[in-house]
């Protein structure tokens, strides 16, 4: 049984109402976190719990595109967005059967400048391989949405203009090309942004982009997302949940 597919058709849809901004959880690696200073892993059991907690709360993940879309259709009640980063290669092997037993769909940001290569980026802990374009198809087919994380996951708010191109327009031609499906959704690398990178995202054509906590940038191409790790356990995932629609306003385009 294959991840629920989620057409990404948020480009040819409606402006989304102003609202309360979306839910939407950033996971990284899922695998063996005994060597984790970033905090970026969670094992495939607390990924598996985590998931039972959100259906035993009426919850179900679902990629950004289709959080969004469901939002301009006024049918967002009861779903989250569930986001992973940077493409790691024990996405398919053990992410992807969780969310097939969950019923659930994500978004996975990758980097095709760096296919089949590892988290070089990360000075300290263990090198981690990455998706090679047949693990990332392999992803696509099962109905998980791909957005681009820049092409080399270099941080956009100290690049130079020819990298910021390059890392925005030139990762959504290449995945574009290798997936054979359009391109809906960036995150920037490091969640680091700024109001130039947000017009480069936004002028490459992208619908929607993910950064952290973007502030005053907060909107379809700045969305804020809430980090989750080994550590988080029911309690402070509701926490997490509740707290977030407390502390976002009501933005508008969103």
């Amino acid at each position: 049984m294959a991840v629920s597919a989620e057409t990404s058709t948020i480009g040819r849809l409606p402006a989304p109402r102003p609202g309360p901004v979306p839910w939407v959880a950033m996971y990284h690696s899922v695998g063996d976190c005994s060597d984790d200073p970033y905090r970026i892993t969670v094992t495939p059991e607390r990924l598996d719990r985590q998931l039972a907690w959100l259906h035993r709360r009426g919850l179900r993940g679902v990629s950004v595109a289709a959080l969004l879309a469901a939002r301009t259709r006024s049918e967002r009640r009861g779903l989250v967005g569930l986001t992973f980063d940077d493409g790691y290669a024990d996405f398919v092997t053990d992410a992807l059967p969780l969310l097939r037993r969950w019923s659930c769909g994500a978004t996975l940001f990758v980097l095709p400048g760096r296919l089949g290569g590892d988290n070089a980026w990360d000075p300290l802990g263990p090198r981690k391989p990455l998706l090679t374009a047949d693990g990332i198809r392999h992803a696509a087919a099962e109905g998980v949405e791909i957005g681009s994380h820049g092409l080399t996951h270099a941080d956009l708010a100290r690049a130079n203009d020819l990298t910021l191109k390059a890392e925005v327009t030139e990762s959504r031609a290449l995945l574009e090309e290798l997936t054979g499906r359009r391109v809906d959704g960036f995150c920037y690398p490091y969640g680091t942004v700024d109001a130039r990178a947000v017009r480069a995202v936004r002028e490459a054509g992208y619908a929607y982009a993910c950064a952290i906590d973007p502030g005053p940038l907060t909107g379809p191409h700045a969305l804020p997302r809430v980090h989750i790790g080994q550590t988080d356990t029911a309690w402070r995932l509701y926490l997490k949940h509740r707290l977030h629609r407390l502390r976002r306003r009501p933005v508008e385009g969103l």
